[in-house]
């Protein structure tokens, strides 16, 4: 089963270590050098993507994807919008611009004016308007600049008034929010030490801080709020500022979203002291709103669905007490606006958006235009409108302009896509997983698509996130050339709350790629999929998914697609952000997680003898959240194994990195590549 392509040839080290007593080798680990420092690894970048970029050029469907695409992307689209003083600021790309624009209208059906155009700022498009916040008076705006795909921020000031860009500058910003004082003198934010010379791509993130910035000050003057010495590993990623202005509240967390700190810092107090109001990392909290020292809060706590909560912090030990309690759907998203709680719901993965009062009485529920996600909903105790989105696999994004009081909405905005959506099906399945297990899973596919087709099965399953439906020009462009998309909603997301994330986190990793199998089996059993026909897709743990689950049953799927993927189980906690996902995972310094890791791992269970499917990696140098050593040592790996004649190749983007700000030139050429390169192994007719 010798290879048909000639792979470049990969050195062997001798490197090899014996963690309780198992001797593991890594013959590939000077793969995890730089590749923007290291020549060696440089020069097999780029005979790896030579390779890879000979061979995607004879796959007939690549152009066609690719021009499809620019199409299906050419579409209008915006962002929900933000108000501040009386101001609304919001992000717009008219199409095919690689960046959006963040635009500004003195009303709410104003004509917008551009404040800050990405697109000017790097030739190659990479360099991204990353988070950004305005504010109360609208009259200054701090926004975050990522510069080609990395998570590291440096943070500047705008004059909204006049478009100027003021001398303030915040760097080594990562993981982070933006939260302006009420009075507009300076903002809140995260980061980290700055890393030694050289090393801000590969280091360790360690001892996040919040920080306050006042305007016009160096950033050598900012103020120290809030610090976890003693907790090292601890993120802050959600620092906020309460609507009157008078508190800031801090999520910190693990890196997993089981459980968090909370902290609260009175704005009123001389000495800014940080009150924790959650000390214990046992259950979730997350701050809804308050109306003066009444915080009502969204918690995990005697609730693995999410309940809402008040607490009164104006005693000395505040009591919790139940509001909206724990309902039979996972409470995803919480407001407080306009005197109502707005809360949305996961039903079986799709929104129901539910209105209580603040005394916890039901007070109907905000209406949907269909089945789908909706998002959004920001806003005060005071504010009499808020917006909200709403989308679905076959919906582009429509946003609404909400009324609290009368509860009635009116499009605020409407995308209209290139396409015929009428002719796209989507459907609700639940299919039994190998221990028993019920879950749910979407298929999207044209109307008159009823036979066994080619298919291509993407989930994520991990630490409690959710990917609920949402509109996608990639996932478009294969329905419409006759193929099957379907997600499965697999253990270790958050779709049915703390109990599902448990269930696939840690010792029970194994439960999350049986769910995938399951998937995939199912699709096979039931007439959707073709026999020969079943390609599989995920990013960063997703990729992580894709390797695991092509070790254990190569012989289900006829090509794979993992993306950024955490492929070294072993390492994962050396580099960058990794010492992160240990709450995730486990640590490979415990022997029962060590043994857990290994037994799964995608580096270390390729199994020569056996014929794995047509495999593209794909992976960028700039990604340090998940290094790109993960899939470098991964495909030299598959590259030195006997598992068959289809191709094992990686895919490498330059001036990229995990995925956020990558420009949507870049976003085109790689989804034409895995499209093409999926439909060629799984006999879908490109035309």
């Amino acid at each position: 089963m010798m290879p048909t392509i000639a792979y470049p040839e990969t050195k062997r080290v001798d490197v090899a270590e014996q963690p309780f007593g198992q001797k593991i080798a890594d013959p590939y680990r000077w793969l995890e050098n730089d590749v923007r420092s290291d020549k060696e690894v440089a020069a097999w970048v780029e005979s790896q993507n030579k390779v890879t970029n000979a061979y995607l050029g004879t796959l007939p469907g690549r152009d066609i994807f690719k021009n499809r695409l620019k199409q299906l992307y050419n579409y209008e689209r915006f962002t929900i919008p933000v108000k501040k003083g009386g101001r609304y600021f919001y992000r717009h790309n008219s199409g095919l611009q690689n960046q959006q624009i963040l635009y500004v209208r003195d009303s709410v059906d104003g004509a917008g004016r551009v404040l800050i155009d990405p697109n000017t700022w790097a030739k190659d498009g990479t360099t991204a308007l990353a988070e950004w916040s305005a504010a109360d008076d609208g009259a200054q705006l701090a926004y975050a600049v990522q510069d080609g795909g990395t998570d590291w921020r440096t943070i500047r000031v705008l004059d909204v008034n006049t478009g100027k860009v003021m001398g303030d500058e915040v760097k080594w910003a990562r993981f982070t929010t933006i939260a302006w004082a009420k009075d507009g003198s300076g903002f809140f934010y995260a980061r980290f030490p700055e890393p030694k010379q050289g090393k801000a791509s590969q280091g360790n993130v360690e001892n996040h801080a919040v920080y306050f910035h006042a305007i016009g000050m160096p950033q050598t003057q900012d103020r120290l709020v809030y610090a976890t010495p003693d907790q090292p590993t601890i993120v802050h990623s959600l620092v906020s500022v309460t609507k009157d202005g008078r508190y800031v509240t801090i999520f910190s967390t693990p890196g997993s979203l089981v459980a968090n700190l909370l902290t609260v810092v009175d704005l009123n107090s001389a000495d800014w002291k940080p009150r924790r109001l959650v000390n214990k990392l046992d259950y979730l909290w997350g701050v809804v709103g308050n109306v003066g020292t009444k915080f009502f809060l969204e918690t995990t706590k005697d609730a693995p669905r999410l309940k809402v909560v008040t607490m009164d912090i104006a005693a000395a030990d505040p009591v919790v007490r139940d509001v909206v309690p724990e309902q039979d759907s996972v409470l995803n998203g919480a407001s407080l606006v306009g005197g109502r709680l707005l809360l949305s719901y996961l039903v079986d993965v799709k929104t129901e958006v539910r209105r209580y009062t603040l005394d916890g009485k039901a007070d109907g529920v905000v209406k949907l235009p269909g089945i789908g996600t909706a998002i959004g909903f920001e806003g005060g105790e005071d504010d009499k409108e808020t917006f909200f989105g709403f989308t679905s696999f076959n919906a582009p994004g429509i946003i609404y302009r909400y009324d609290v009081a009368s509860n009635t909405a009116r499009v605020w905005s409407l995308a209209k896509v290139a396409s015929d959506l009428n002719r796209i099906a989507v459907e609700q399945r639940f299919y039994t997983s190998k221990d028993g297990t019920r879950v749910p899973m979407f298929i999207v596919r044209r109307k008159d698509v009823t036979a066994p087709a080619p298919t291509l099965l993407y989930a994520y399953g991990g630490y409690g996130l959710i990917d609920p439906p949402a509109f996608s020009p990639e996932r478009l462009a294969w329905v419409e050339q006759g193929g099957v998309f379907a997600i499965a909603y697999i253990r270790g997301g958050g779709e049915y709350g703390r109990a599902w994330h448990e269930a696939g986190r840690r010792q029970n990793k194994q439960n999350v790629f049986d769910d995938f199998i399951a998937a995939g089996e199912y699709l096979k059993a039931q007439g959707i999929a073709s026999q020969d026909g079943l390609a599989i897709q995920g990013a960063s743990n997703g990729g992580l998914l894709i390797g695991a689950v092509v070790n254990q049953r190569p012989d289900l799927f006829a090509a794979a697609l993992p993306q950024v993927g955490v492929m070294d189980m072993l390492r994962f906690d050396k580099f960058t952000a990794g010492k992160l996902w240990v709450d995730e995972y486990g640590s490979v310094a415990k022997e029962a997680d060590f043994r857990n890791l290994f037994k799964y791992s995608p580096y270390h269970n390729i199994h020569s003898g056996k014929a794995y499917p047509a495999i593209l990696a794909t992976t960028a140098d700039t990604d340090d959240r998940v290094v790109p050593g993960h899939s470098f040592k991964y495909v030299a790996a598959l590259q030195a194994a006997d598992i068959g004649s289809k191709p094992h190749l990686v895919r490498i983007e330059t001036r990229a990195g995990h995925g956020a700000g990558k420009p949507v030139d870049k976003a085109i050429e790689e989804t034409a590549d895995l499209l093409a390169f999926a439909a060629h192994w799984t006999g879908l007719k490109v035309k």
